[in-house]
């Protein structure tokens, strides 16, 4: 199969599909930290007509998820970056591929293109780890836990490894932190790449 994983730096879920010996290629601006993959580093409407079997698009999520939209209103040209964020999905989910999948966090793609059609968690699949992530669906199944990591209980409350007791994320402020926030889990990639894979290929 050939695999186009759209605006991934990280190589993780590149690297899953071509463990399985698929043909897998990252792309996104920013060069790629896994260079002993495939990787184009430009625009991914470069590539996008290249013949992809299956395409798994991570779109930057800063004026597109919850957590930032309430600076839409005091800034208006973040507003307006919410909406060229917004193109850039539907360009996306238009795109000539025959199955794709659409990964953000939840935020406004999900009121103003379309409900997302599941949401997953870390802990779902074997990670000690909270973080929830929406995804957008085109002819593809949606994915199957692989491995619960149970929790543990905070007032009985729920809290996993990478949550304070209050339910903040522990990752202390730093130039990276957005790098290392929206790098896609091993768990998570693995699980990609075997069920969709098989489900395309069947």
């Amino acid at each position: 199969m050939r695999v186009l994983v759209a605006c991934e730096y990280s190589g993780a879920v590149r690297d899953a599909f071509t463990e399985l010996g698929h043909y897998a290629m990252s792309c996104d601006l920013l060069p790629t930290d896994a260079p002993h993959g495939l990787h184009y580093q430009g625009d991914v409407f470069d590539i996008i007509d290249q013949g992809w079997d299956l395409m798994v698009a991570h779109p930057p999520c800063t004026y597109l998820c919850s957590s930032g939209l309430h600076w839409n209103k005091r800034r208006p040209e973040r507003a307006q970056q919410t909406e060229e964020a917004l193109e850039f999905v539907r360009r996306l989910m238009d795109a000539p591929i025959e199955h794709i999948a659409i990964e953000n966090p939840i935020g406004c793609i999900g009121t103003r293109i379309r409900p997302y059609d599941q949401k997953i968690q870390p802990y779902e699949f074997g990670h000690d780890a909270s973080k929830a992530t929406c995804l957008w669906l085109k002819n593809l199944p949606k994915l199957r836990s692989t491995s619960y990591y149970p929790p543990r209980m905070v007032n009985g409350t729920p809290r996993w490894g990478n949550q304070t007791d209050s339910g903040q994320n522990k990752l202390p402020p730093s130039k990276d932190r957005w790098k290392i926030r929206s790098e896609t889990f091993s768990g998570i990639a693995k699980a990609m790449a075997h069920q969709w894979t098989t489900n395309v290929s069947s």
